[in-house]
Parts: structure tokens; sequence; C-alpha cells
């Protein structure tokens, strides 16, 4: 059973532990030594985080910055992939933010760009930062 949630206290060491273990994977081609599991506290500090909870277990999560109706961060944990979480979590996401609302995915994630394109978001504008090429997704409609 799947359940979206607010993030609590008691999420937080998965929490860190997701958000470690699938950035290292995911950005393979990035020097990712000096990722720590503390990461997450800073990352998503004065976001608003919503928790997937599958059987009992936290599978990953979304944070959004709110003010500028912006996703941040979206991650699942490898064991929960292909388990339609990821869609879950954006619907929930997408309902409680503004139109239109944006994200920056690194263009080297093509999984992600993949995604993001499948769920309606298009790509607004290109750029570059420190981690790559990346790719500024607008959804413009909530429908």
């Amino acid at each position: 059973m799947l359940q979206i949630v607010e993030k609590n206290k008691n999420h937080i060491t998965d929490l860190q532990r997701i958000f470690l273990e699938v950035r290292q994977k995911t950005f393979y081609w990035l020097d990712t030594h000096n990722y720590k599991l503390t990461d997450f506290d800073s990352e998503t500090e004065a976001e608003f985080v919503l928790v997937a909870i599958y059987n009992d277990k936290v599978a990953g999560f979304i944070s959004l910055w709110l003010r500028g109706n912006f996703i941040h961060h979206f991650y699942i944990d490898d064991e929960y992939q292909q388990h339609k979480i990821g869609s879950k979590l954006l619907e929930e996401a997408i309902q409680i933010m503004k139109a239109p609302i944006t994200l920056k995915c690194l263009e080297r994630n093509t999984r992600a760009v993949e995604f993001y394109k499948n769920k309606g978001f298009v790509i607004t504008e290109k750029g570059v930062s420190d981690h790559g090429d990346y790719l500024l997704f607008t959804l413009h409609n909530k429908e």
C-alpha cells in the first residue's frame, strides 16, 4: 500500500540515506565522495517535503520550494523503482503547487528527462551548472 505524507522527524534517517545513495548512483559522472548523509538536511531546508511510504517503509520523497513553485529534489529508493511511486509523488506535488511549475534536470539523467516529458513537462530553457548541462522543465497546466 502506498501513502503520501508530509515529512516528519521519524522519516529523517531514511530520507538521508535515500538522498545520499540515489544521488551517488544517479550522478555516476560526478565526484560524489564528498556527499554525506546530512546533505539532505541542508539541501531541503525551508522546503515542503512529501514522503512516499510503501508497505510501511520510506520509499522516496519530493521536496518543493513552494514560493517559487519549484520542484527541487525528487528521489525514489532503488528498491522501489518501477512501482509508480514517483508518478504518485509528482501528482501530489502538482496538486499542492500553483502553475507554472518548474524544475531543473541534468541532461545526462536521461531516465528523469524522459519521465518529466511523459508527465507533460516541456523544456523551456537549457543551461550549464557545476554538475553539467541542465534542462529547465515547465508544467503550464495542472490537468
